[in-house]
C-alpha cells in the first residue's frame, strides 16, 4: 500500500503548523512543533504504507547553516542550476529559487516529503522542479549541488560524496551543511562558513549546535 498524495498533504497539516525555522526567520515552513507526537503519528498510521520517519518536519542545523549562507550570498546561486539532494522540507530548493536560480531540483525519495516541497513552495511562492527518485550516480546537469545533513548514516554517505565528488571533478559546485554528523567525510572539505543553530534535546544532543558549510572538492 502507498500513501496517495491527498492523504500526504492532509498528514502534514494535521501534524505540522506554519512556523520560520531558528536562523531563517524569512521563510516559512510546515515544521513539527511538537516532536514525539509526529513520530507516533508516522508509525501508528503510516507504516503499513512503507513510509519513512518523518525527517521533513524539522529544519535540521546543517540545512539551516546552509541556507542561511546562500540568502546571506545570493550570487552564489544566482542565474545557476541548483540542485537539493534529499531536499526533505525543500528548504534549500526554496532559498535558490528565491535567490535567483535560473532552474531549481529537489530530489527526495519519500512521497510525503515530496508533498511538502510543494506545500512549503507555494508558502513561500517559488516554483520548484521535484525528482521523486534517487538521482546519486545520474547526471543531473546542473551547476551547484546543495546538501543538508545527509551524512548521518554510512552507506548512504560513501555513496554520496562518491558520487558528489565525481561531480565537483566535472566542475559542479558541491557545498554541505553539516553540524558534524559522524559519517561527514574528513578529507577534501574547504570551510565556508559557520553558524550557531538553536536546536531541541528531542532532537540533539544539545541545545545548539554549530552549522558548518563545507566545499567539497574532487
Amino acid at each position: 500500500m502507498q500513501i496517495t498524495p491527498a492523504e500526504a498533504v492532509q498528514f502534514i497539516r494535521a501534524n505540522t503548523e506554519i512556523a520560520s525555522p531558528s536562523i531563517l526567520p524569512e521563510l516559512k515552513l510546515h515544521l513539527a512543533t511538537e516532536i514525539t507526537p509526529i513520530w507516533q503519528a508516522t508509525e501508528a498510521t503510516l507504516t503499513q504504507a512503507n513510509v519513512d520517519p518523518p525527517f521533513w518536519a524539522f529544519a535540521w542545523a546543517g540545512g539551516q547553516a546552509l541556507a542561511r549562507h546562500v540568502l546571506d550570498r545570493p550570487d552564489s546561486v544566482r542565474g545557476r542550476r541548483v540542485l537539493d539532494f534529499g531536499a526533505g522540507s525543500g528548504l534549500l530548493a526554496i532559498v535558490a529559487a528565491r535567490c535567483g536560480a535560473v532552474r531549481v531540483r529537489a530530489a527526495e525519495i519519500d512521497p510525503i516529503a515530496c508533498a511538502a516541497i510543494r506545500l512549503n513552495a507555494a508558502l513561500n511562492h517559488v516554483e520548484i522542479e521535484i525528482i521523486e527518485d534517487d538521482v546519486i550516480d545520474r547526471d543531473i546537469g546542473l551547476d551547484l549541488v546543495l546538501v543538508g545533513d545527509m551524512c548521518y548514516e554510512r552507506d548512504l554517505a560513501e555513496r554520496l560524496v562518491r558520487w558528489l565528488r565525481a561531480e565537483a571533478g566535472r566542475g559542479v559546485t558541491v557545498l554541505l551543511g553539516d553540524p558534524g554528523r559522524n559519517y561527514r567525510p574528513t578529507e577534501g572539505l574547504v570551510e565556508v562558513a559557520r553558524y550557531k543553530v538553536p536546536t531541541s534535546l528531542e532532537l540533539e544532543d544539545r541545545v545548539e549546535r554549530e552549522g558548518i558549510v563545507w566545499r567539497l572538492m574532487p
